[in-house]
């Protein structure tokens, strides 16, 4: 359950939207597809869902190749448009009814697969009612039900919390991170990168139709607030802690790099047991915006 792809090219005219990609995306995790306006996320996106033919390279979706075996990769995938047309007459579950026999659901299990879907996107009050009644945020909910309504081994999104609401986008994010867990590759594309970094495992960079090389990771950043923050860093020089001070909002907040986020509690404990007194405990939210501001100075 994975995505591959050698050297992918596509040009549009005199434009080459994509100028090489490779990818090697495993199962069990979510992919950021991060890259300025042009780069060439929307289009590789149509590649791998079998929209867009490259102008040459190859792509496999689970193992199945996007132009020699179009049909079993497109059955290995949900592919989530930016703007996701349906059909407004319908009700909402009238519409994954729909696409559960696209999908051969078995008749018998149609039913309970709508509910639960339904349940999933906070739509079951809505079950009835006609697509033309719902905002923006209820027809992307409802998108992501329709999405996943064959449980694919390969999710393609882009921009999929446009119009939701935060509680929407928190509850959208806790899905994709389960589906992930159970075993499938998460690919989401948004610009909206304090949301991304929240979601995802880990950033595939596209710039300029290529791929960015990022340095190898050593780790999670995690900032902490103190209401000492000398008594902080007194503590930190002395366990060997490498650590940074940073001013944000006109605070103070100290920065260490943790092996992984699973370390954190055992720092948090360690602080406790020091005595000392901590504000904020959180993860630093600004890696990836950084990259991304990274990635649009490299084309001046």
């Amino acid at each position: 359950m994975s995505i591959k792809a050698q050297g992918l090219t596509r040009s549009f005219g005199e434009v080459r939207a994509l100028n090489g990609v490779n990818l090697d995306l495993a199962p069990g995790r979510v992919y950021g597809l991060v890259g300025p306006n042009g780069s060439g996320k929307t289009t590789l996106l149509l590649i791998l869902a079998g929209l867009l033919a490259p102008d040459s390279g190859s792509a496999q979706i689970n193992g199945y190749d996007i132009m020699t075996d179009s049909a079993n990769a497109r059955a290995q995938l949900g592919w989530m448009p930016d703007d996701f047309g349906m059909w407004d007459s319908l009700t909402c579950t009238e519409i994954l009814e729909t696409f559960a026999r696209f999908y051969h659901l078995p008749e018998a299990m149609i039913p309970q697969r709508v509910h639960e879907l339904l349940e999933m996107a906070g739509l079951l009050e809505k079950a009835t009612m006609p697509v033309s009644s719902l905002s923006r945020g209820q027809k992307q909910r409802l998108g992501f039900a329709r999405v996943i309504i064959q449980n694919p081994a390969v999710l393609l999104l882009d921009e999929p919390t446009n119009g939701m609401d935060p509680r929407s986008r928190m509850r959208l994010r806790d899905q994709l991170r389960a589906y992930a867990r159970a075993g499938a590759t998460v690919v989401v594309s948004s610009h909206v990168l304090s949301e991304l970094e929240g979601m995802i495992d880990e950033p595939v960079m596209i710039n300029q139709g290529r791929n960015v090389a990022l340095p190898q990771s050593t780790g999670v950043r995690w900032m902490v607030r103190a209401s000492n923050p000398q008594q902080l860093a007194q503590w930190a020089q002395s366990i060997g802690l490498a650590f940074e001070f940073q001013m944000h909002n006109g605070r103070e907040y100290f920065l260490c790099t943790l092996r992984s986020e699973e370390d954190a509690p055992r720092l948090l404990q360690d602080l406790t047991q020091a005595g000392i007194s901590v504000l904020e405990f959180q993860a630093a939210t600004n890696q990836l915006e950084a990259a991304f501001l990274n990635l649009e100075g490299s084309d001046d």
